[in-house]
């Protein structure tokens, strides 16, 4: 009687398990979700949060390790570190033409997240960019400042991308990625900017509108058109 071929199973590892939680964790922190020098939760309770395996828990905080976003206190817990970026990361912004560049940079990044965003979004976080954008509406009335409001809607479409470094390089960015504000006030000079943040809130709709149609080609055309825009209200060429 002939031999049967052996068959070989192959089971799966915790891999791939560990580099999806080290995602949502990296999000959560680099999001300030976890503050620098708050106590990440118990290996218990992220295994019930995330349904994964301790092992998967233990290689994930291992990563998380590595990539120096926390570190371990045996006996203690693991806990979140300071993670300014690097200095060459900073951007100084403070002309006209320094603010050109930096939309050129962001045009270039923030295409492809939304198209990534429109694509891989959860309710939840197009929950959170909605109220971004009300907190947004809500100041421009009160004729205050929508810098922090703007960031996070643009941080938010960075977190839905599932890939964190999108989310890294846009916390790199720092104050550079809204830069209106930091243009010398002599530049500044006659510049409507009530009038930029209600052309710039129009743009915000239509991209949340793709986002939450999910139809990444009209994300990136509405994420290309605002970016453009912005580019010519703040810095007009000479």
């Amino acid at each position: 009687m002939q031999d049967l071929p052996s068959v070989v199973v192959t089971k799966r590892r915790p891999h791939n398990l560990a580099t999806d939680l080290v995602a949502q964790l990296s999000q959560r922190i680099l999001l300030g979700k976890i503050s620098p020098g708050e106590k990440l939760p118990s290996e218990s309770e992220i295994v019930r949060e995330h349904g994964v395996s301790r092992t998967v828990v233990r290689e994930a905080i291992s990563k998380l390790q590595a990539s120096g976003l926390v570190e371990t206190r045996h006996g203690i817990g693991t806990f979140v570190l300071e993670h300014d970026g690097p200095t060459g990361m900073r951007l100084k912004v403070e002309t006209a033409a320094s603010v050109r560049d930096i939309i050129e940079l962001r045009i270039g990044l923030e295409t492809q997240a939304v198209a990534l965003a429109a694509v891989r979004r959860s309710d939840e976080q197009l929950a959170a960019m909605r109220q971004a954008l009300d907190d947004y509406q809500d100041l421009l009335a009160k004729d205050d400042s929508c810098v922090e409001a703007d960031r996070r809607f643009h941080l938010l479409i960075a977190e839905a991308t599932g890939n964190p470094c999108f989310v890294e390089i846009m916390q790199h960015l720092g104050p550079a990625m809204i830069p209106r504000s930091r243009i010398n006030s002599s530049e500044r000079a006659g510049t409507n900017l009530s009038r930029h943040g209600y052309l710039a809130n129009l743009e915000h709709e239509a991209l949340l509108s793709a986002i939450r149609r999910q139809d990444p080609d009209a994300a990136r055309a509405a994420m290309w058109t605002h970016l453009s825009n912005s580019r010519e209200r703040l810095a007009p060429a000479e």
